[in-house]
């Protein structure tokens, strides 16, 4: 049974995953990285350490919970984005690892990118990989990213990737991780803001700004630390930041949708995966599609699919040509 492995090394989570391509069955393992208490993230010489540290748990775990016996193709996040000049030194740990096994074991191996694999994570999570095959849009929403992206077709590269619009300023993930620290949670902030803000007396409704589909999130922090300062309930700021996301998001929605017509809308990234935001999506987009949160957040399951969409490519055009 032909196997595909993954690996991810992003600014925040070291992750593998084997990708069963006979089975459409994905099994992955992943850590957080280590940041010390009030810190607001991490320096990329900090990330490549613990990465390097923590990468050869990883893999071990994952051959101890994994049958693994034909490893096929190797990939590995090799850049943030897939755009000339995208680089982030945390993925050569990844890279670095992907490379060396495939060349001991004489594999091919398939640089790719984060974004692409949560792309391809989100399209698995929801049962549509076919989706590949036509025109959509993708949101990419992280702490690095607030991004509306159409995705087509591409031979040499599975998709091709081209930005429409994004955050001029902070990304959704900044935004809830400094409102989250400015109530006293712990980062990464998402999931205990999203129980604080299930808790809320009251919610929000937001008028972002938008200008031609691009979003502006830097107001959030400072309405919500003058809420604080007011006395405001720390559920009531936490509903308030996410509200404003979900509208946001749904401005950029209404813009894309309104230049592209009705295409199909997946949304992926870690905080695609809230599920009052996702609610807020749903009520007025309700074909819109979502990965689960384990799909959602950073995870090497779409680059394990890139490994087996890169692989299957080649070998259909080495048949093709070998009929000729």
């Amino acid at each position: 049974m032909p196997e595909f492995l993954g690996i991810d090394t992003s600014n925040y989570t070291t992750s593998a995953a084997i990708y069963y391509s006979d089975e459409n069955k994905a099994v992955q393992q992943k850590k957080l990285l280590p940041v010390k208490d009030g810190a607001l993230g991490l320096r990329q010489s900090d990330a490549v350490f613990h990465h390097t540290k923590q990468l050869p748990q990883i893999v071990e775990i994952l051959c101890e919970k994994a049958s693994i016996s034909e490893i096929t193709a190797v990939s590995a996040s090799a850049r943030p984005r897939s755009a000339d000049g995208s680089y982030m030194p945390c993925f050569l740990c990844g890279e670095g690892f992907g490379r060396s096994y495939a060349a001991l074991e004489k594999l091919p191996f398939y640089p790719s990118a984060h974004q692409t694999g949560h792309i391809l994570a989100a399209l698995y999570s929801a049962d549509r990989l076919g989706l590949i095959n036509q025109p959509f849009i993708a949101f990419h929403v992280s702490g690095g990213t607030t991004d509306c992206l159409l995705c087509k077709p591409d031979h040499d590269d599975i998709l091709s990737i081209t930005p429409i619009s994004s955050s001029l300023d902070l990304h959704a993930g900044q935004a809830v991780d400094r409102v989250g620290l400015m109530l006293g949670l712990k980062f990464p902030c998402g999931a205990e803001l999203e129980k604080l803000a299930e808790k809320a007396g009251k919610h929000y409704k937001q008028k972002p700004t938008v200008k031609n589909g691009c979003c502006c999130l830097s107001g959030i922090e400072n309405q919500c630390r003058s809420m604080l300062e007011k006395g405001e309930s720390r559920e009531n700021i936490a509903a308030y930041c996410l509200d404003h996301i979900g509208s946001a998001i749904i401005s950029m929605a209404d813009f894309v949708v309104e230049k592209y017509g009705s295409l199909p809308l997946i949304f992926a990234g870690g905080v695609m995966s809230n599920r009052l935001i996702r609610k807020m999506i749903i009520s007025k987009y309700s074909e819109a599609e979502f990965a689960e949160a384990e799909f959602s957040c950073d995870n090497a399951v779409g680059i394990a699919i890139y490994a087996y969409l890169k692989w299957e490519r080649e070998n259909a055009d080495n048949y093709s040509n070998s009929d000729k």
